[in-house]
């Protein structure tokens, strides 16, 4: 896996990859973390993936991030711990 960038981001780390014929968006967050995986037969660049990474797209993955801690928050309380 090669890493192709760090994209500065207020609210997650995102960092950029290449690896096995794809691009891999990973955003974390605290002890979060999502990754996307776009084929590089879907794009014609890393421009391309870059420009997925839109104000809409990150602020839903942000989002994303409360939901996940939300329901990890749930699953310790269903079980007392």
């Amino acid at each position: 896996m090669r890493q192709l960038a760090d994209i500065p981001h207020p609210e997650a780390k995102i960092t950029l990859f290449s690896w096995n014929g794809k691009y891999l968006i990973k955003l974390e967050r605290g002890p979060f973390e999502q990754t996307y995986k776009v084929s590089e037969m879907d794009v014609t660049s890393e421009d391309d993936v870059r420009a997925l990474l839109d104000d809409e797209f990150v602020e839903a993955a942000v989002q994303r991030f409360t939901q996940m801690r939300q329901d990890l928050q749930a699953a310790f309380s269903r079980h007392d711990l």
